[in-house]
């Protein structure tokens, strides 16, 4: 093996695979297989589970599939497979024509079972839902066999065509593999492999009304596909011997490897899909797309980059155990992509109207102002300068505290990429007292870019032209739920747990007019405020812009 490649296999997951290739396990190429169920969108923990079986299959020249597990036609649907297919390619872990579906070996499965039956290792049960759970016995005690263990194996054969042809109602039968009611792994327990649903599926109609369960379905779906390594995450551990027990009873030559990995979950977020459904359906967010879920496509909208989800999946590294991994790295994972690609621009979004007395009325000037600090390569812009402009609320105090060093009545403050000013003068409404303009003289000597050195300001802030700035939405983010644990409370309603300042609606702002023309999911860097993307909904009549994250990074782990 050569030097790149002992870099390359540091990981427990790529030696053994190594190890399998070196042994000469397989008479195949290498494939592994990612395998959601079209009921829900992906989220941020899927793209974990992506990132680890696309890149072992990169890593060793071999194939990686995207299957399906469309075996429960319930609650899945076209909506939710075509939203996997086009998040997974623009996370760039694209399968090509590599899409498969479970859906289309229904007869191979079918004749797995029938083959089961044949040799006396599965049987047709009549026991209710609720008292299989009974027989099947408790982690300290072994279960009990079903009534219907011994069955003759011809008697089961004719009642699993009959449960096929759709002559029993839902869940009054089942098919159970015949194993060990008194293993140590309930899993082992006489697993439920069929059962009947009468549901039209999404795909195949009203041609089938009994359906797998998944641990059956799935190494046998793996082998007909040639996966040789099946990577899942650690809770389907005490599944892998059900796994093995499928393919040896059913004698598959060169069987598909099932190895488990850790399963992430991120602080402050919700990726249980029952309660990302609930949320959705109740229309307590904005949909699978609301900026403030864990979905990727709440992530896309908010303003993600899949450069910044790949380099923070990757950066987590192949691990053996649940883990929990901090928001807040994955916030730096996207200000280290953003901060030298985006243009910065000024925002103010809560406006201060100045007015600059000793300006000319109807002058303007366009001002040479860099794009990005970091990045020289991205050029300047120009920034037309006017006798009225706005500042944002927060940069002006009447009297400053110690500390403050914007500016104050009586004091002077840089403009970015401009002049200087000074406060003469405060107007406020005759009512409420508020602050509502502000009257300023500036420097004409001041200008940024002049190399003036006659005085020096404490501070610099940024401003738009009343006359030239673009009138523009902005949402701001927080957590969409407080306390983490607030989501597992079953007392409270979502309206109550979730946290009332999660979005926060800004109306009036105003913008640099080099952002009018701005595209859905361009994104720039708000001066002082962060980074922000054009929503979905925006027009050219109603620019709305989202902010993904803030410029202070919080992460603990980062480097520097």
């Amino acid at each position: 093996m050569s030097a790149d490649k002992e870099i390359l296999y540091n990981n427990f997951m790529d030696q053994l695979m190594d190890k399998d290739i070196k042994n000469g396990v397989f008479n195949r190429t290498i494939c592994t297989r990612f395998p959601p169920e079209p009921n829900g969108y992906l989220h941020i923990g899927s793209a974990y589970a992506i990132h680890v079986n696309y890149m072992a299959a990169k890593k060793f020249d071999g194939n990686f599939n995207l299957r399906f597990d469309d075996t429960n036609p319930l609650k899945e649907d076209m909506e939710y497979v075509n939203a996997i297919i086009e998040d997974i390619n623009w996370l760039g872990y694209s399968p090509g024509n590599r899409i498969f579906y479970g859906s289309d070996y229904s007869n191979e499965i079918f004749n797995a079972a029938i083959a089961l039956i044949k040799k006396g290792k599965a049987y047709v049960c009549e026991l209710s839902p609720e008292e299989i759970t009974e027989y099947r016995g408790t982690l300290t005690e072994p279960g009990k066999n079903s009534p219907f263990r011994n069955r003759p194996m011809e008697e089961n054969l004719d009642l699993f065509f009959k449960m096929k042809n759709g002559e029993f109602p839902t869940a009054s039968k089942v098919l159970r593999a015949k194993i060990d009611m008194a293993s140590p792994n309930m899993n082992l327990r006489d697993p439920v492999l069929y059962r009947i649903i009468h549901a039209n599926h999404y795909r195949t109609g009203n041609e089938w009304c009994i359906y797998p369960m998944y641990d059956f379905a799935h190494p046998i779906q793996d082998a007909l596909e040639g996966v040789t390594h099946s990577l899942c995450s650690i809770e389907f551990k005490d599944h892998r011997p059900l796994y093995e027990w499928v393919l040896t009873e059913l004698e598959v030559k060169e069987p598909p490897k099932q190895r488990e990995f850790g399963r992430v979950n991120v602080t402050g977020v919700v990726t249980s899909k029952r309660y990302l459904r609930e949320l959705v359906a109740g229309n307590f967010v904005d949909g699978w797309d609301d900026p403030r879920l864990p979905t990727l496509r709440g992530l896309r909208r908010r303003g993600f980059t899949p450069e910044s989800i790949r380099n923070f999946v990757a950066d987590i590294g192949y691990i053996k155990h649940q883990s929990t991994v901090d928001y807040a790295m994955l916030e730096h994972s996207l200000r280290n992509d953003l901060k030298t690609k985006v243009n910065s621009v000024m925002a103010v979004l809560h406006p201060l109207k100045v007015t600059i007395t000793n300006y000319e009325d109807d002058k303007t000037e366009l001002l040479s102002i860099e794009n990005n600090a970091e990045n020289d390569a991205l050029g300047t812009r120009e920034v037309p300068f006017s006798k009225v402009i706005y500042i944002e609320k927060e940069d002006f105090m009447e009297v400053p505290t110690k500390g403050f060093k914007r500016l104050s009545l009586h004091s002077e403050v840089r403009l970015k990429g401009a002049y200087f000013i000074k406060c003469n003068e405060v107007i406020k409404d005759e009512e409420t007292g508020e602050i509502i303009e502000l009257r300023c003289t500036y420097d004409p000597e001041t200008k940024s870019g002049t190399g003036f050195t006659g005085r020096k300001v404490k501070g610099t802030i940024h401003w738009v032209s009343a006359l030239h700035g673009v009138k523009a939405e902005v949402h701001l983010f927080d957590q969409l739920f407080e306390d983490e644990e607030m989501v597992k409370d079953h007392v409270k309603t979502w309206n109550e747990k979730i946290n009332p300042a999660s979005k926060v609606v800004l109306k009036d702002c105003v913008m640099e007019p080099s952002i009018k023309n701005a595209r859905v999911e361009e994104k720039f860097q708000f001066i002082r405020h962060g980074y922000f993307c054009v929503d979905q909904n925006s027009t050219n009549k109603k620019l709305i812009f989202n902010r993904i994250i803030s410029l202070k990074d919080s992460w603990k782990g980062k480097k520097g």
